[in-house]
Order: structure tokens, then C-alpha cells, then sequence
């Protein structure tokens, strides 16, 4: 009698051990950063978040769970640069209407990282200008996807020559050099707007937003309507 019952306990505990063993598993399969499908007409880029940038990820996850940015316009695109989108006031809007003003009623603090930069593809919080927002708060919902140009060495020396001035001991690693060179970005924004994410498949769905002509306010001539995703 006290072998069987020891030979069930042996294998009750073998049992819990087993399961243990599957949940860890099953809870691997499902680390990693988060990512978003954007949608447009030119077809479906995906967005990995950071997760060193905690409030500009949580938020923007909420924001897409709540439906909050489909049939959103690209309301602002500047060939070179970026595209950007994000106001609710851009649903619907009268053809020529002037946005950009729109928001969730709230800011983020800024989480700038000098491991995050404004190369092509960066996810970026738009906000406003430093006379009004010393402190580089993010707009709630508003953001922009970098697509920018190249930068030879030298320019790249000067801009952190420029960033040194407030931020001691910035310096861009030669992965970073590369990829500006190679790629391109916006340098110059770098370590001033929170970036919280990169484009990791379909970079050309910038390109041809970028390529559309624009209008006065440099809203495209041609609305460019998104939707936003959580990747299963």
C-alpha cells in the first residue's frame, strides 16, 4: 500500500513538473516586442514597439485596441522626411481642410534613447515646438514614420558635435553611421522627438506616401487613409 501511494505521488509529481515545463513553453512562444500591421492603399507595413519606451508603447497599444486610428488620414507628408498621421480631426475631413491640431486630450513624457534614432522607418511622437513644450512631452496620438535621406560621415560628425552641447558623451556607433549612410533617416531630429518603434517590413509603403503631391499645409492631394493592427 505505502509503494503504491509513494508511486503516486512520484507521479503527480512528474505530472506538475511536465505541466510547469509546457507553461514556461507555451509562455516563450509569446515573448518578444509588440507588433502592429499599418494599413493603406498601398499596402501593409509592420511596426515592431519598443519596450524600453513603456508609455509611447502602452498608449499606442491602447489606441489601436480602441480602433481609435482607422480610417485616420496621412494628413502631413514632406518627401525627404516623413509622413505623419495620428489626428482624429483628420476622419472624414472636407477635402483641403487644414489638420494637424487633433488629439487625445493628453501628452506623454518623453522617452528619448540614444539607442533609438531617426533612422528610415522610425516611429516617432510628433509634439509640439520647444517654446510651448520644454520638456518635449509627445502628442497623445499624433506620430510620423521617418523616411528622410542619406548622410556622409562629416555630417554625421557635425550633428553630434551639435547634440554633445546637451547631452554629454552622445555618440553614434558605427552600426548607426551605416545605417544613415545606407538607408538614410533624420539625423537631425535625433535625441528631440521620442522614437518608439521601426517598420520591419514594406519601408517602400513610405516611399510611395511620400511620392504623393501634396498641398498647401502639405497634406496629399490624394487622401491616404490608414488602419492599425495588433499582430497575433
Amino acid at each position: 500500500m505505502q509503494k503504491l501511494k509513494l508511486a503516486l505521488w512520484v507521479s503527480a509529481i512528474a505530472l506538475f513538473i511536465a505541466g510547469c515545463a509546457v507553461t514556461k513553453s507555451s509562455s516563450k512562444s509569446n515573448d518578444g516586442p509588440t507588433q502592429v500591421a499599418l494599413e493603406t492603399q498601398f499596402g501593409t507595413m509592420t511596426i515592431e514597439l519598443f519596450d524600453d519606451t513603456p508609455a509611447h508603447r502602452d498608449n499606442f497599444i491602447k489606441l489601436v485596441q480602441e480602433g481609435f486610428y482607422n480610417d485616420l488620414l496621412f494628413h502631413r507628408v514632406i518627401k525627404d522626411f516623413m509622413v505623419q498621421g495620428g489626428d482624429p480631426n483628420s476622419r472624414d475631413a472636407a477635402p483641403g481642410a487644414r489638420l494637424g491640431t487633433g488629439g487625445p486630450g493628453y501628452t506623454i513624457e518623453a522617452e528619448m534613447d540614444s539607442t533609438h534614432l531617426h533612422l528610415k522607418g522610425a516611429l516617432s511622437a510628433a509634439r509640439q515646438g520647444d517654446q510651448v513644450n520644454p520638456e518635449k512631452r509627445s502628442s497623445g496620438s499624433q506620430f510620423y514614420l521617418v523616411q528622410g535621406k542619406t548622410y556622409s560621415a562629416n555630417q554625421l560628425a557635425n550633428f553630434e558635435s551639435r547634440m554633445q552641447k546637451n547631452h554629454p558623451g552622445f555618440a553614434y556607433t558605427e552600426e548607426q553611421k551605416t545605417a544613415y549612410a545606407t538607408n538614410g533617416g533624420t539625423p537631425f531630429l535625433d535625441m528631440e522627438y521620442t522614437v518608439f518603434g521601426q517598420v520591419i517590413d514594406r519601408l517602400d509603403i513610405i516611399d510611395s506616401i511620400a511620392a504623393l503631391r501634396t498641398a498647401r499645409g502639405d497634406r496629399p492631394l490624394e487622401d491616404v487613409t490608414m488602419r492599425i493592427r495588433l499582430v497575433d
